[in-house]
């Protein structure tokens, strides 16, 4: 084998130049020229060889003189601590003690010497204080700084002792952690203290962490991570899943992981009691943060994916897809293998199954917000291109809320405690759709974009004929097979007899709130439906009241069809409130009430009508059905009174060139009972088109109106009446009770007026006697009641018995 020649000094020897000015005068003082530094080199470096082990020995010598003096100076500083307690409680009895006039002044300068005393013991822990955390401070930075001699080994050994430098270093932080942390809750005083150590703990983490995160990722290296995406095979017409390298450690190898793995925990949790003591984030946010071990093994995933996901860009279905796939291959051996270190490391509720899904989540979160949606925002601004754009939000937000469904059906298949709703329980982390928490202007155009799909959709199902027919045959022999008392028990669409676009009202509202309760936040979730649902019911609310609008209700052209057509919009209207009703019960929408309630997101005060989420909502459908029933009253009121006004009038001629001799002979006027044919004529139609529960709020305010409306018309009459006329009234209002017979039993009970009248007209002589003496005696409203009258006034009833 030849000789190797040295390399010549030009090759050895760095350049002059590079050399710093103190290094250049070292040499010039010890070496003459070229020959000199051969002949008496190794010589120099021995000699400073020998210098540095002398000064080690002496830096040794002198840090194990000051352990020795700190040990015995807090010795004598516990028992100085010890009689000083001792004085100051003997001190304070002495000042318990009873006083006079002599003795203030001892109990004042016993009082300054204790005061004194506590001063004194509160220097003596800060010094014993700053004594512990400079010997720790001091610990930490050797372990840090200290360089590490190379060792003739294998890697393995070598990482080895890297470890047990940095699992000590991550030791004394702990230490030093946990005395800070006691300072800070109960010396608050000693800032200064904390800030210098804080400093310079700080620097030593500044150091130690990229150490471990470096070797960390080169082990990971080692072992072959991450394992190549695209050795898919297809056996059997499926598609085989990724082989697990953390699965193929074995030894020395494994344990090196582990404790690689334990430190990054360790570190981990360090930062976490830092932040912690430091109040930078809340328990809550502490909650959310993911494992560093397990970002570490994603990281280079990511670098592996992010090439198929750039192909990817028109079809994101095979970018979730993708995801999908490798989360859940490597899930049962990332739960199987890392969650008993984790367990190991102490890391309290951390699963390493929802860190692997979470950290892969983050990376997919990550490639949409960088890469994928600011193009598609560029292309929505473009007039042009807005169609497609829309077209492209869509299938990517719908692809994103499968995936989020996956992941929670996947993440919680090892539980049998999962909750069924639309990711409203579901973590931040383990959601895509969180995306849109961070960027709110971003769920602020998704809105835009949902609100005006959902609004051209609807407007073009109203333009339909048949959008607002009742089906009156379907609901016509609905009502024969049902019970009196369950025909008011209403679920369905068919069961309020609403028109077929309600149904399309809902399921467009729905499909809003269920793309909002796709988001995991609760107050984003919040304003994308206020954004959304919300404006698209009031948009409804203005379909079914321009659809009102055109029904011509007149009383005198009103017809049967015409009440039909007013029957769709107040049906659908129904409808939608039992809906919302619904909806607003249930515990999703009673969180984010009460969440929305306490933070105020976007909503008026008096926002807190009939208490719950869609209350305001609610109350605008209940005053539109209650103006539409009204309408509908008036015209039938209006109607009435063109019919037969001149009839209950007891002052008009009529009566008298119409009365017949003889009350049992009497037969009901004509004009009442036109106005009372077309009455049930009218409500007949009604009851067959119009849900129960309103059709139930109309007849009761019609019979409240027209009972009204006949004592109006015998409170006008002339206080000198005859009797004649009575009995034709009498006639003529027991024939308007029985409008309402097919509907209640009782139906003088929604006629307490003209039912009193009626008892006035049948009283007895003798009666009348006793109630005019009554009037006379105590007067007011108190006796009537006596008499079974409580809605007429005393002056009316005492003009009649005065005149009759």
């Amino acid at each position: 084998m030849e000789q190797q020649h040295p390399l010549p000094l030009s090759f050895v020897l760095p350049n002059p130049t590079d050399l710093p000015s103190l290094a250049l005068g070292f040499l010039d003082g010890n070496f003459e020229d070229l020959r000199d530094l051969l002949l008496r080199s190794s010589s120099l470096t021995s000699n400073l060889n020998h210098d540095c082990s002398d000064l080690n020995d002496r830096l040794l010598h002198l840090r194990t003189d000051l352990t020795k003096h700190a040990v015995s100076w807090i010795s004598t500083s516990l028992s100085a601590k010890v009689s000083l307690e001792d004085l100051r409680f003997n001190l304070e009895s002495l000042l318990c003690l009873p006083t006079d006039s002599v003795g203030k002044q001892t109990n004042w300068e016993l009082q300054q010497l204790v005061e004194e005393l506590c001063r004194i013991q509160n220097q003596r822990k800060y010094f014993v204080t700053a004594l512990k955390l400079e010997s720790l401070v001091g610990d930490l930075e050797d372990s840090v700084f200290h360089p590490i001699r190379s060792h003739k080994g294998s890697t393995l050994q070598d990482l080895a002792v890297k470890h047990k430098r940095f699992s000590h270093a991550i030791k004394t932080m702990n230490e030093i952690e946990l005395m800070l942390g006691d300072v800070t809750r109960h010396h608050s005083q000693w800032r200064h203290l904390v800030d210098s150590v804080d400093s310079r703990a700080d620097k030593s983490l500044s150091v130690i962490r990229p150490q471990v995160i470096a070797e960390h990722r080169a082990f990971l290296s080692s072992l072959g991570w991450p394992p190549k995406l695209a050795t898919f095979k297809v056996e059997h017409g499926e598609v085989a899943t990724i082989p697990n390298p953390l699965l193929l450690m074995q030894g020395d190898q494994k344990e090196s992981y582990s404790q690689s793995f334990l430190l990054l925990c360790g570190l981990q949790k360090l930062n976490t009691k830092k932040e912690k003591r430091k109040k930078l984030h809340t328990p809550k946010d502490n909650s959310n943060v993911g494992l560093w071990a397990t970002d570490e093994l994603v990281k280079p995933v990511a670098s592996r994916m992010e090439y198929h996901f750039m192909q990817w860009a028109e079809q994101p279905e095979f970018i979730f897809e993708l995801v999908y796939k490798v989360t859940r291959d490597f899930a049962d051996g990332v739960d199987d293998f890392l969650q008993p270190l984790i367990d190991r490391a102490k890391l309290v509720s951390c699963s390493a199954k929802e860190a692997w899904v979470s950290a892969m989540v983050q990376m997919l979160s990550g490639f949409l917000e960088k890469k994928v949606f600011p193009k598609l925002i560029d292309t929505f601004k473009e007039k042009h291109m807005k169609s497609e754009a829309i077209s492209s939000w869509f299938h990517l937000v719908d692809q994103m809320v499968t995936f989020d469904k996956r992941m929670q059906s996947f993440v919680n298949s090892d539980t049998c405690l999962s909750y069924e709703g639309s990711s409203t329980a579901f973590s931040q982390d383990i959601s895509v759709m969180g995306l849109f928490c961070k960027k709110p202007e971003w769920l602020k155009t998704w809105g835009k974009i949902e609100l005006k799909d959902a609004y051209r959709k609807t407007k073009e199902d109203i333009k339909n004929e048949r959008a607002w027919l009742v089906d009156s045959e379907r609901t016509r022999l609905g009502n024969e097979s049902t019970s009196r008392s369950a025909k008011y028990v209403l679920s369905t669409r068919e069961d309020y007899k609403a028109p077929i676009v309600a149904d399309s009202f809902l399921n467009r509202t729905w499909r809003l709130i269920d793309h909002g309760l796709s988001l995991p936040a609760i107050l984003p979730r919040i304003q994308f439906i206020r954004a959304t649902a919300t404006k698209f019911l009031w948009c409804i609310f203005k379909f079914m009241l321009l659809e009102f609008k055109k029904i011509d209700l007149s009383y005198f052209s009103l017809f049967e069809d015409t009440l039909i057509q007013a029957c769709g919009p107040i049906n659908a209207a129904r409808y939608l409130e039992s809906k919302l009703r619904e909806w607003s019960d249930d515990l999703v929408f009673v969180e984010m009430w009460a969440a929305e309630s306490s933070a105020k997101v976007d909503r008026k005060p008096e926002a807190s009508c009939q208490g719950c989420f869609f209350g305001e909502e609610l109350k605008g459908l209940v005053e539109l059905e209650t103006n539409w029933l009204m309408e509908i009253i008036t015209v039938f009121l209006h109607q009435f009174d063109s019919l037969c006004s001149d009839d209950f009038n007891i002052n008009t001629v009529l009566w008298e060139d119409n009365v017949i001799t003889g009350s049992s002979n009497l037969t009901v006027s004509q004009g009442v009972a036109e106005a009372l044919d077309n009455l049930r004529r009218h409500l007949c139609v009604l009851q067959l088109n119009m849900n129960p529960k309103d059709f139930l709020d109309l007849w009761r305010n019609l019979a409240e109106g027209l009972d009204h409306y006949v004592y109006s018309k015998f409170c006008s009459g002339e206080p000198v009446l005859r009797r004649k006329r009575f009995n034709r009234f009498e006639v003529d209002a027991e024939t308007l009770l029985t409008v309402l017979q097919p509907y209640c039993v009782r139906p003088g009970a929604f006629f307490p007026r003209v039912r009193e009248i009626l008892r006035l007209l049948r009283m007895h002589e003798e009666e009348k006697v006793r109630l005019r003496g009554a009037l006379s005696r105590n007067g007011g409203n108190n006796c009537l009641r006596l008499f079974g009258i409580s809605n007429l006034s005393a002056q009316l009833v005492e003009q009649f018995c005065s005149c009759y």
